[in-house]
């Protein structure tokens, strides 16, 4: 399926009417070709405007049939950079010597109760995600949420269930899939180019640690209970969890089980994407979690119901998805694409033969589903799926032992311990 083409709400306004205007002032101000009134834009509010949060600001405000309108943090000093940093972008776009339409707030609930925001952005830490997400689609909101999907299996599937309950269109951060190299991997894959597939190798980090941090003194600004959020049992601020503004490194809250499921969640949400995306498995899973060895960190094998194994491998240098097939083979990075035979990597495809949704712009892609109602192409389910392999591979890395899935019933079979880790103790107010 193709990326759709531009379409506005309303009527686009006419160069026509722009021919009687005597201002000499930009095209992109009073209208022209590709330009779209205001009024006809996706407005979004963005949740979480750290690293993650302001990074994606400017991946939207490129879009030019969309509005960045509001966003909320619970650190006031990131709000303040995200607001600053996206009224000074519309302004340079509209030409206005100042611009002053971006709304802040501290408490999400307050920006999905706002009438005029179409959709969300969730950028937040993942303990998050859950109760976020499930909350906007209740409140009428569209949502694009950063994977990994969620902290457990069961938050997971209420997002799913809330997003289909309330007609919600929502698209996962997994922005590989939107990327060519990936897109060509798994076209080469699905199309039988390297024969049966025998194995995949997955390489990222490992599980997340047990908590390990000092408390130290709250930085002014920061509304840590706030931050702290669902999680049941609270833990004392530390700088490497919500880095201060000028530290250069992403917040190390992805590295301890309250908040985060390690390199497995986050670097997995990734790349065993792309081994599900492959397979053909986005509305399923393996059927088998078998443990690496003694150290619970690597070897780690999922098994499919057609024998197919993903094995988790760790190694140094960039994570990658590797495709072992009957007549060859597919390895894939970022920025990398490697195929046994050579010739396959530059193979090329017309439309009628591609067996995966083609999308050229994750963020475009999902203002597109937005005006079209029609799912994304990282849709919450999938989003959903990735994130239950990386979960129960943690799972399986902490009781080490074999664990067999049901990925129907999305559960453990006859396996209580196991079981009761699929979800976690909440607080009253944040519970989904």
């Amino acid at each position: 399926m193709a990326s759709f083409d531009r379409i506005s709400r309303r009527k686009f306004l006419t160069t026509a009417a722009l021919a009687s205007s005597v201002l000499i002032v930009p095209r992109r101000v009073l209208g022209g070709r590709g330009y779209i009134a205001p009024s006809d834009k996706i407005t979004l509010g963005f949740i979480g405007v750290g690293r993650q949060g302001f990074g994606l600001r400017r991946r939207f405000v490129d879009l030019t049939d969309v509005q960045i309108v509001a966003a909320c943090d619970p650190y006031a000093a990131k709000l303040e950079r995200f607001i600053n940093a996206n009224n000074h972008a519309y302004a340079e776009i509209t030409g206005q010597a100042s611009y002053n339409a971006t709304s802040s707030f501290v408490d999400y609930r307050e920006l999905l109760s706002r009438k005029d925001i179409d959709a969300v952005v969730i950028a937040s830490p993942d303990h998050w995600h859950g109760a976020m997400a499930v909350h906007a689609a209740e409140q009428g909101k569209d949502i694009f949420c950063e994977k990994p999907l969620s902290l457990t299996v069961r938050e997971g599937r209420a997002m799913v269930e809330a997003t289909r309950k309330h007609g919600r269109v929502f698209q996962t951060g997994s922005m590989q899939r939107s990327g060519a190299e990936f897109r060509q991997a798994v076209q080469l894959v699905r199309s039988g180019a390297i024969g049966e597939i025998k194995k995949i190798v997955v390489s990222v980090g490992g599980p997340p640690k047990d908590w390990d941090l000092q408390a130290e003194p709250l930085p002014q600004g920061l509304n840590w209970e706030l931050w702290m959020g669902p999680n049941s049992v609270d833990r004392p601020y530390n700088n490497a969890l919500a880095p201060a503004i000028e530290e250069k490194f992403w917040g190390k809250w992805r590295d301890y089980k309250e908040f985060g499921g390690g390199y497995m969640t986050d670097w997995g949400a990734h790349m065993f994407d792309i081994g599900q995306w492959g397979l053909g498995m986005d509305h399923s899973g393996p059927v088998k979690i078998i443990p690496g060895g003694p150290n619970r960190v690597s070897g780690l094998i999922y098994e499919y119901a057609n024998g197919i194994q993903m094995i988790h491998q760790p190694e140094p240098g960039k994570n990658y998805c590797h495709f072992f097939g009957s007549e060859g083979e597919v390895y894939v990075q970022r920025g990398l694409l490697r195929t046994t035979p050579e010739s396959l990597k530059d193979k090329v495809f017309s439309p009628s033969e591609y067996k995966i949704y083609v999308s050229e712009n994750h963020y475009q892609d999902f203002i597109n589903a937005i005006k079209t109602r029609k799912p994304p192409i990282c849709d919450v389910e999938v989003g959903h799926r990735t994130a239950t392999v990386c979960n129960i591979g943690n799972i399986a890395y902490q009781l080490g032992r074999t664990l067999e899935w049901d990925p129907e019933k999305e559960k453990f079979k006859k396996d209580r311990e196991a079981n009761k880790l699929l979800k976690r103790k909440m607080k009253k107010e944040w519970r989904v």
